[in-house]
This record gives structure tokens, sequence and C-alpha cells, in this order.
């Protein structure tokens, strides 16, 4: 879901704006960028299914904070947003899913048996959610995908999964 092997350039909201953080920028020599996962069937359609920058930091600490900075302005009760942060070569090195005033970050996979696990869980997870659709269920369906992204989440580049693992550990 996170490694999209397109371009990532900083984008504007949907009013044409573009998102306020006050401790990032979209400065392309800033080595960390924010996203958002854009999963809308609409967006799958298109073709615009590229995660969408929200902001570019110097520093993983900072995306972290920006990631939170983010979760703040989102509405109590919405949807939670997948969001992923990416180094300068677009690879996943920490996602998480962003509610009100919180996010819950997914961490990262171990080793390479524990990824391919994810993987077939994941994948299998969506098979559900296509059977569920299929049923008249929606919102099982939907549930059921968001599980999956969560779990293709877990999946950071093996370059920073020791980091990012500290990481975590360090903001606990």
């Amino acid at each position: 879901m996170f490694d999209l092997p397109l371009p990532i350039h900083a984008t504007l909201d949907a009013r044409g704006i573009p998102p306020h953080f006050p401790s990032g920028d979209t400065d392309s020599n800033h080595p960390f960028a924010l996203t958002l996962s854009r999963r809308a069937p609409a967006d799958l359609m298109s073709g615009r299914a590229a995660p969408l920058v929200l902001a570019r930091f110097a520093t993983l600490a900072e995306a972290m904070q920006g990631a939170i900075d983010h979760s703040e302005g989102i509405t109590p009760y919405a949807a939670p947003q997948l969001l992923a942060i990416l180094d300068r070569d677009e690879r996943l090195v920490l996602a998480g899913a962003a509610s009100d005033h919180a996010v819950a970050w997914c961490h990262p996979v171990t080793s390479a048996v524990e990824a391919r696990g994810v993987v077939t869980e994941a994948s299998q997870l969506r098979a559900q959610a296509g059977r569920a659709a299929t049923w008249g269920e929606p919102d099982l369906a939907q549930r059921l995908r968001h599980r999956a992204d969560l779990l293709d989440a877990r999946l950071v580049d093996p370059l920073w999964r020791a980091f990012a693992a500290r990481a975590l550990q360090v903001a606990a």
C-alpha cells in the first residue's frame, strides 16, 4: 500500500491550498515525507492512489510530531487516516493510523519470515473483504480492508526496521 513506485511530490489539499504544518515544510531536501494514503475507489481507478505528501521533515522525530499535529485536526468520530513516513528514496520508515489527537503507530516487522506472514494475512483479509462486499456488507468489507492496510503498514523497509522500532520505544 505505502510502497508504490510513483514519484512523491508535495501536493495541495482538496481546497487547492497547501496543508499547514508549523514544524514541517515542502522542502524537497528534507529526507522524511509525511504522507496520507489515498485509497478511495475513485483515486484507485484514476491512478491517483499515490500517497499525498502532507509535509517534509529533517528528522524522523519531527515527522512523527508532524503526524501527531495532523491528527489534532481530525474531527472526533471520523474514520482513522493511514499516515506513512517515507524516506528520500520512498522507502517506508514508519506508518500508523491517525485519529482524534493521536497516532497509533504500527510496529515494524522484525524479519522476512514475519513480513511474509503479514503479507499472507493481509491478502486473506482483502479476500474476505471482497466476499463481504459481494454479500452486501460494505461496513464489514471496509473494516477488513482497514485491518489489511494496518498490517501492510508494518512492512517497513528492512533498512529502517530496527531504527523505527527503536524510535517507537523512545517515543513510548
